[in-house]
Protein backbone atom coordinates (compact mmCIF):
# COMPACT_ATOMS: atom_id res chain seq x y z
CA UNK A 1 0.00 0.00 0.00
CA UNK A 2 1.30 3.36 -0.76
CA UNK A 3 2.14 5.82 2.27
CA UNK A 4 0.15 8.65 2.42
CA UNK A 5 1.90 12.08 1.29
CA UNK A 6 1.96 14.75 4.45
CA UNK A 7 4.31 17.29 3.43
CA UNK A 8 2.68 19.85 1.23
CA UNK A 9 5.17 21.92 -1.27
CA UNK A 10 5.17 25.57 0.80
CA UNK A 11 7.38 27.94 1.93
CA UNK A 12 7.01 26.89 5.71
CA UNK A 13 7.77 23.48 5.03
CA UNK A 14 10.52 24.02 3.19
CA UNK A 15 11.98 26.26 6.05
CA UNK A 16 11.63 23.63 8.62
CA UNK A 17 13.01 20.84 6.36
CA UNK A 18 16.37 22.86 6.12
CA UNK A 19 18.92 21.84 8.64
CA UNK A 20 21.97 24.72 8.19
CA UNK A 21 22.17 27.96 9.56
CA UNK A 22 23.93 29.74 6.61
CA UNK A 23 25.36 28.98 3.28
CA UNK A 24 28.94 28.51 4.14
CA UNK A 25 28.06 25.45 6.55
CA UNK A 26 26.50 23.98 3.35
CA UNK A 27 29.58 24.21 1.39
CA UNK A 28 31.71 22.75 3.74
CA UNK A 29 29.64 19.96 4.29
CA UNK A 30 29.46 19.49 0.52
CA UNK A 31 33.03 19.46 0.06
CA UNK A 32 33.62 16.93 2.89
CA UNK A 33 30.66 15.14 1.38
CA UNK A 34 32.54 14.92 -2.22
CA UNK A 35 35.93 13.80 -0.75
CA UNK A 36 33.77 11.25 0.75
CA UNK A 37 32.53 10.31 -2.38
CA UNK A 38 35.72 9.78 -3.80
CA UNK A 39 37.10 7.38 -1.25
CA UNK A 40 34.02 5.01 -1.20
CA UNK A 41 32.89 4.63 -4.66
CA UNK A 42 35.26 2.75 -6.82
CA UNK A 43 34.20 3.36 -10.11
CA UNK A 44 35.15 6.77 -12.03
CA UNK A 45 32.37 7.34 -14.01
CA UNK A 46 29.49 6.81 -10.80
CA UNK A 47 32.00 9.41 -8.46
CA UNK A 48 31.98 11.53 -11.33
CA UNK A 49 27.97 11.23 -11.68
CA UNK A 50 27.50 11.73 -7.76
CA UNK A 51 29.58 14.71 -7.40
CA UNK A 52 27.85 16.30 -10.34
CA UNK A 53 24.67 15.21 -8.74
CA UNK A 54 25.59 16.76 -5.44
CA UNK A 55 27.14 20.12 -7.16
CA UNK A 56 23.72 21.02 -8.45
CA UNK A 57 21.90 20.10 -5.69
CA UNK A 58 24.05 22.50 -3.43
CA UNK A 59 23.89 25.29 -6.29
CA UNK A 60 19.83 25.08 -6.38
CA UNK A 61 19.40 24.97 -2.30
CA UNK A 62 20.68 28.86 -1.45
CA UNK A 63 16.92 30.24 -1.32
CA UNK A 64 16.09 27.60 1.39
CA UNK A 65 19.94 26.28 2.63
CA UNK A 66 20.14 23.06 1.93
CA UNK A 67 16.45 22.24 0.58
CA UNK A 68 15.58 21.81 -3.37
CA UNK A 69 12.68 21.09 -5.13
CA UNK A 70 13.45 20.53 -9.08
CA UNK A 71 12.00 17.32 -10.42
CA UNK A 72 13.72 15.02 -11.83
CA UNK A 73 13.39 15.04 -15.18
CA UNK A 74 15.08 18.84 -14.94
CA UNK A 75 17.96 17.47 -13.05
CA UNK A 76 18.55 14.63 -16.19
CA UNK A 77 18.37 17.23 -17.98
CA UNK A 78 20.87 19.27 -16.71
CA UNK A 79 22.77 16.85 -16.05
CA UNK A 80 22.57 14.95 -19.73
CA UNK A 81 21.92 11.91 -18.25
CA UNK A 82 18.32 9.86 -18.09
CA UNK A 83 15.34 10.06 -15.75
CA UNK A 84 16.39 6.38 -14.22
CA UNK A 85 20.03 7.09 -13.71
CA UNK A 86 18.87 10.06 -11.25
CA UNK A 87 16.77 8.07 -9.54
CA UNK A 88 19.93 5.76 -9.15
CA UNK A 89 22.05 8.61 -7.86
CA UNK A 90 19.64 10.09 -5.50
CA UNK A 91 19.19 6.82 -4.22
CA UNK A 92 22.96 6.06 -3.71
CA UNK A 93 23.26 9.82 -2.14
CA UNK A 94 20.39 8.80 0.58
CA UNK A 95 22.28 5.23 1.24
CA UNK A 96 25.54 7.29 1.63
CA UNK A 97 23.59 9.82 4.64
CA UNK A 98 24.58 12.95 2.80
CA UNK A 99 20.66 13.59 1.25
CA UNK A 100 16.70 13.05 2.35
CA UNK A 101 14.40 13.01 -0.09
CA UNK A 102 10.83 13.78 0.89
CA UNK A 103 7.74 13.65 -1.31
CA UNK A 104 5.60 16.84 -1.58
CA UNK A 105 2.01 17.54 -2.53
CA UNK A 106 0.57 20.79 -4.27
CA UNK A 107 -1.53 22.82 -1.87
CA UNK A 108 -3.80 23.75 -4.78
CA UNK A 109 -4.91 19.92 -5.69
CA UNK A 110 -3.05 17.70 -3.61
CA UNK A 111 -1.58 15.64 -6.25
CA UNK A 112 2.32 14.83 -6.11
CA UNK A 113 4.74 17.14 -7.29
CA UNK A 114 8.52 16.98 -6.99
CA UNK A 115 9.91 15.54 -3.84
CA UNK A 116 11.87 18.29 -1.40
CA UNK A 117 15.75 16.70 -1.31
CA UNK A 118 17.18 17.70 1.43
CA UNK A 119 21.20 17.96 2.04
CA UNK A 120 22.10 16.62 5.58
CA UNK A 121 24.53 17.52 7.92
CA UNK A 122 27.65 16.00 8.77
CA UNK A 123 27.13 12.98 11.43
CA UNK A 124 30.49 13.82 12.87
CA UNK A 125 28.98 17.55 13.40
CA UNK A 126 25.43 16.16 15.08
CA UNK A 127 27.17 14.19 17.14
CA UNK A 128 30.06 16.53 18.77
CA UNK A 129 26.72 18.71 19.05
CA UNK A 130 25.35 15.76 21.35
CA UNK A 131 28.64 15.41 23.05
CA UNK A 132 28.95 18.95 24.23
CA UNK A 133 24.88 19.36 25.51
CA UNK A 134 26.14 15.97 27.53
CA UNK A 135 29.14 17.57 28.91
CA UNK A 136 27.20 20.44 30.62
CA UNK A 137 24.55 18.29 31.89
CA UNK A 138 27.06 16.21 33.66
CA UNK A 139 30.48 18.21 34.01
CA UNK A 140 33.01 16.34 35.93
CA UNK A 141 35.96 17.61 38.05
CA UNK A 142 39.29 16.50 36.55
CA UNK A 143 41.55 19.43 37.06
CA UNK A 144 44.15 18.77 39.30
CA UNK A 145 45.97 21.52 41.66
CA UNK A 146 49.04 20.79 39.77
CA UNK A 147 47.56 21.33 36.11
CA UNK A 148 45.39 24.28 37.82
CA UNK A 149 48.73 26.08 38.80
CA UNK A 150 50.25 24.77 35.59
CA UNK A 151 47.45 26.86 34.21
CA UNK A 152 48.14 29.86 36.13
CA UNK A 153 51.89 29.98 35.08
CA UNK A 154 51.50 30.25 31.47
CA UNK A 155 48.61 32.95 32.25
CA UNK A 156 51.24 34.44 34.20
CA UNK A 157 54.38 34.39 31.22
CA UNK A 158 52.04 36.15 28.77
CA UNK A 159 53.39 40.07 28.45
CA UNK A 160 50.88 43.08 29.35
CA UNK A 161 51.87 44.35 25.95
CA UNK A 162 51.10 41.24 23.83
CA UNK A 163 47.21 41.43 25.57
CA UNK A 164 47.18 44.96 24.06
CA UNK A 165 48.28 43.97 20.80
CA UNK A 166 45.18 40.91 20.84
CA UNK A 167 43.03 43.56 21.85
CA UNK A 168 44.14 45.80 18.67
CA UNK A 169 44.10 42.74 16.10
CA UNK A 170 40.41 41.96 17.25
CA UNK A 171 39.55 45.50 15.29
CA UNK A 172 41.26 44.08 12.26
CA UNK A 173 38.42 43.75 9.10
CA UNK A 174 40.71 42.64 6.26
CA UNK A 175 39.75 41.67 3.18
CA UNK A 176 40.73 37.83 2.59
CA UNK A 177 43.76 37.95 0.16
CA UNK A 178 41.47 35.09 -2.56
CA UNK A 179 39.53 37.61 -3.36
CA UNK A 180 40.27 39.32 -6.89
CA UNK A 181 41.18 42.94 -5.98
CA UNK A 182 38.68 44.17 -8.60
CA UNK A 183 35.61 42.81 -6.72
CA UNK A 184 36.78 43.30 -3.47
CA UNK A 185 36.75 47.30 -4.81
CA UNK A 186 33.52 47.10 -5.75
CA UNK A 187 31.34 45.35 -3.24
CA UNK A 188 33.31 47.56 -0.59
CA UNK A 189 31.51 50.46 -1.92
CA UNK A 190 28.61 48.75 -0.74
CA UNK A 191 29.53 46.43 2.38
CA UNK A 192 32.06 47.26 5.01
CA UNK A 193 32.46 44.14 6.30
CA UNK A 194 35.27 41.37 5.41
CA UNK A 195 33.18 38.40 5.86
CA UNK A 196 30.26 39.59 3.84
CA UNK A 197 32.22 40.67 0.66
CA UNK A 198 34.29 37.04 1.24
CA UNK A 199 31.09 35.16 1.42
CA UNK A 200 29.95 36.80 -2.01
CA UNK A 201 32.80 35.88 -4.23
CA UNK A 202 32.40 32.66 -2.36
CA UNK A 203 29.31 32.30 -4.18
CA UNK A 204 30.93 33.23 -7.02
CA UNK A 205 33.24 30.55 -7.09
CA UNK A 206 30.85 27.88 -6.25
CA UNK A 207 28.62 28.25 -8.89
CA UNK A 208 31.45 28.21 -11.51
CA UNK A 209 31.14 24.28 -11.52
CA UNK A 210 33.48 21.66 -12.61
CA UNK A 211 33.41 20.52 -15.62
CA UNK A 212 36.17 18.15 -16.04
CA UNK A 213 36.10 16.34 -12.55
CA UNK A 214 39.64 14.02 -14.16
CA UNK A 215 41.32 17.13 -14.84
CA UNK A 216 39.48 19.96 -12.05
CA UNK A 217 38.97 21.82 -15.10
CA UNK A 218 36.31 24.52 -14.39
CA UNK A 219 33.34 25.75 -16.80
CA UNK A 220 35.21 29.63 -16.53
CA UNK A 221 38.77 30.66 -16.31
CA UNK A 222 39.37 32.88 -13.49
CA UNK A 223 39.01 36.01 -15.70
CA UNK A 224 35.63 35.27 -16.96
CA UNK A 225 34.70 34.62 -13.33
CA UNK A 226 36.09 37.65 -11.52
CA UNK A 227 33.98 39.42 -15.28
CA UNK A 228 31.02 37.52 -14.70
CA UNK A 229 31.32 37.99 -10.69
CA UNK A 230 31.03 41.73 -10.99
CA UNK A 231 28.56 41.62 -13.41
CA UNK A 232 26.56 39.71 -11.40
CA UNK A 233 27.23 42.26 -8.53
CA UNK A 234 25.82 45.34 -10.26
CA UNK A 235 22.63 42.83 -11.24
CA UNK A 236 22.40 42.52 -7.65
CA UNK A 237 22.83 46.29 -6.74
CA UNK A 238 20.55 47.74 -8.83
CA UNK A 239 17.77 44.70 -7.21
CA UNK A 240 18.29 46.19 -4.14
CA UNK A 241 17.55 49.76 -5.18
CA UNK A 242 14.48 48.97 -6.63
CA UNK A 243 13.58 47.31 -3.25
CA UNK A 244 13.44 43.55 -4.56
CA UNK A 245 12.21 41.23 -1.78
CA UNK A 246 15.19 38.89 -0.43
CA UNK A 247 15.14 36.51 2.41
CA UNK A 248 18.73 35.39 1.93
CA UNK A 249 21.00 38.20 0.20
CA UNK A 250 23.33 35.26 -0.52
CA UNK A 251 21.02 33.09 -1.98
CA UNK A 252 19.17 35.77 -4.20
CA UNK A 253 23.19 37.09 -5.60
CA UNK A 254 23.73 32.85 -5.64
CA UNK A 255 20.42 32.65 -8.44
CA UNK A 256 21.57 36.03 -10.12
CA UNK A 257 25.53 34.63 -10.67
CA UNK A 258 24.14 30.67 -11.57
CA UNK A 259 21.50 32.55 -14.58
CA UNK A 260 24.66 34.70 -15.76
CA UNK A 261 26.64 31.57 -15.93
CA UNK A 262 23.98 29.55 -17.91
CA UNK A 263 23.76 32.08 -20.08
CA UNK A 264 27.30 32.90 -20.84
CA UNK A 265 28.67 29.02 -20.85
CA UNK A 266 27.04 29.00 -24.57
CA UNK A 267 28.09 32.91 -25.60
CA UNK A 268 31.23 32.01 -27.85
CA UNK A 269 31.63 36.14 -28.18
CA UNK A 270 32.04 36.23 -23.76
CA UNK A 271 34.04 33.03 -24.04
CA UNK A 272 36.62 34.30 -26.82
CA UNK A 273 37.15 37.89 -25.52
CA UNK A 274 39.41 36.34 -22.51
Amino acid sequence: MKKRIELIACVGNYKKLSLFSTVEEMNQTVREYKDAIKLSVKRSDVQARLISLLELLKRHSCKYIGVSFMCKNTIADMLAVSYKTIQRLTKKLEALDMIKQYEMKRHTNMNQTANAIVILPLKKEMTDKNTHLEAKKCPTKTTTPSLKQNINNKRNDVPVSQNKVVKSFSKADFIAHWVPERFADLTSCYYNESQTIQELWKVVKQCNRVVNYATSERAFTSQQELNIGIRAFKEFVMKVKDNKKMQNKFGYFNGIVNNLMDKLYFDQDFLESF
